[in-house]
């Protein structure tokens, strides 16, 4: 469907869902908000006092990319209002209304289930992880330049894993200058790897790689960097660990050894909310709009 004159609810956020519900509006949405910090007041713009005002009638949900707590609660930037939600208020969405997340969870999914309605993740989906990674490994490597007194240019940088997001910040280091190794488990990783021009280190030489880097960004979800692997590196190596939270750095072994280890949630958010922003609204109206092309040839 084209969100022209319809009702979009959008609950709660950090600041790329701000810029989210501007491309909203602009798409001719009537927009109400819930968990959000009021601001200027625009054509078209709603701010509600609960979720369940906001899902009245609504046509689609759009909910952060963080999700919703195991209780219900949305996430929501400190000093928004608190907001949850429930099967009894999603339900007072139009019948079949869509609801989008980016992570969902076991809460949620029942929720929407037993609401009757389609719930729809797509944090993980290529058209938006792969436009996404580009914030985040433009936070990563801004992140990296904080934390360190030296030069990216002719540091020896190494990214743990070549997914979408580890494939970005590799290529802008290399437009910095550093010398980038890839650290990977697979066979097909370690061509594409050489291919692109990379030097490549299977993971059993994950200590000898680390023990040679200057800096190291983390993509990978699971454990990588334990004690064992962080005693190797250089007292003047940095992490930056870009995987979901918890990460997949030992942050207190890190502390023990003396070494700079940061975590980097939801970068695209902080620093780039606005393409941030772009990106997560552009999926959803060509999603809604795709949904009304097949609703139409039944």
């Amino acid at each position: 469907m084209s969100v022209h004159g319809r009702t979009v609810a959008v609950l709660g956020g950090d600041r790329r869902m701000l810029e989210a519900v501007r491309f909203f509006l602009e798409a001719g949405a009537r927009v109400r908000v819930a968990g959000q910090v009021q601001a200027e007041q625009q054509a078209g713009l709603t701010y509600a006092a609960t979720a369940a005002e906001a899902l009245t009638g609504a046509e689609a949900a759009i909910l952060p990319v963080q999700g919703v707590s195991p209780e219900g609660k949305v996430f929501t930037l400190p000093g928004a209002p608190e907001c949850y939600i429930d099967d009894s208020v999603v339900r007072r969405m139009r019948r079949g209304a869509p609801v989008f997340v980016g992570i969902g969870n076991p809460y949620l999914r029942e929720t929407c289930a037993e609401a009757g309605v389609p719930l729809l993740e797509y944090r993980e989906a290529d058209e938006f992880a792969i436009w996404n990674a580009i914030p985040s490994a433009e936070g990563a490597v801004q992140m990296a330049m904080e934390a360190t007194p030296f030069t990216i240019f002719g540091s020896r940088t190494l990214v743990l894993g070549f997914g979408r997001t580890g494939k970005a910040i590799a290529l802008l280091l290399r437009g910095l200058f550093s010398d980038v190794t890839v650290a990977a488990r697979k066979d097909l990783d370690f061509a594409r790897i050489w291919a692109a021009g990379y030097k490549c280190k299977p993971w059993p030489q994950l200590n000898e790689a680390v023990r040679e880097a200057d800096i190291i960004f983390n993509t990978v979800p699971a454990m990588v960097l334990p004690h064992e692997v962080l005693a190797e590196a250089p007292a003047h190596c940095a992490i930056i660990d870009v995987a979901s939270p918890p990460g997949g750095t030992d942050f207190a072994a890190a502390q023990q050894l003396g070494l700079t280890a940061k975590l980097a949630p939801g970068l695209p958010g902080i620093v780039a909310p606005v393409t941030a922003g772009k990106i997560i609204a552009d999926l959803i109206l060509r999603h809604l709009e795709n949904l009304a092309g097949r609703e139409g040839e039944r």
